[in-house]
């Protein structure tokens, strides 16, 4: 009588645990968009004149950011963090090498070419000012953020192709070795508009006369944030 008993307080106890509606637990202490990954479409600013783009140019680049709430609503934030990015500029600036210097000219219009791009791998220190509505109840939120990046050049590289020649400047020393930019997004949910600008330029020193532009970058495109 005894095993029964306590045979049925047992299915009886489990029973009616099963039946207990499940809490959910909110996170107080959330941070948002630690990921990023982008893609831009590249526009040539302060370039010497004749230099031109003749197809599409762009970038891609993702890290990592850590988001640090500066207000107990946690929708003021600071995010340092560290990424990569590639970006090719395609364009009828034509590099070459000699034993002692690098030279630059214009690709005449009436030439025709394989290929003339300049490009470049990165690695990014961004610094973001953050704006969001976000709760701990959801993921999807309106987002204004501001930022500032310094990249270090690891590999830059120019290369021309035609049906004759072909020439390949590998780490460029008139090339900056530091590039810095400001950027700034926005959007909803995990997807966003991106801009950014160049605050120096890609050459040490003018290409062809002291009036000449040393060329940075104005970049348009998508911004993807997640966790």
């Amino acid at each position: 009588m005894k095993r029964s008993f306590l045979l049925v307080f047992f299915i009886s106890f489990f029973g009616f645990s099963q039946n207990l509606p499940e809490i959910k637990v909110l996170d107080s202490l959330y941070r948002e968009d630690q990921f990023y990954f982008g893609i831009t479409y590249n526009i040539l600013k302060n370039k010497p004149y004749g230099v031109s783009q003749n197809s599409t140019s762009g970038s891609v680049f993702l890290g990592f950011l850590r988001d640090i709430p500066v207000n107990k609503l946690r929708t003021f934030a600071v995010a340092p963090g560290m990424g990569f990015s590639y970006s090719n500029f395609k364009q009828n600036l034509l590099i070459k090498k000699n034993e002692f210097t690098v030279n630059y000219s214009i690709i005449p219009k009436d030439q025709i070419y394989d290929k003339n791009r300049l490009s470049f791998v990165t690695v990014d220190v961004p610094l973001e000012f953050r704006w969001r509505n976000s709760t701990p109840q959801s993921h999807r939120f309106w987002r204004i953020y501001g930022g500032v990046k310094a990249s270090y050049v690891l590999y830059n590289q120019s290369q021309f192709i035609d049906s004759k020649y072909e020439y390949k400047v590998v780490n460029n020393p008139d090339f900056n070795r530091f590039l810095y930019s400001v950027y700034l997004t926005a959007g909803y949910n995990s997807g966003n508009i991106y801009v950014s600008y160049g605050l120096n330029d890609f050459f040490k020193k003018t290409l062809f006369d002291e009036n000449s532009g040393k060329i940075r970058s104005l970049n348009f495109g998508l911004m993807f944030y997640i966790l």
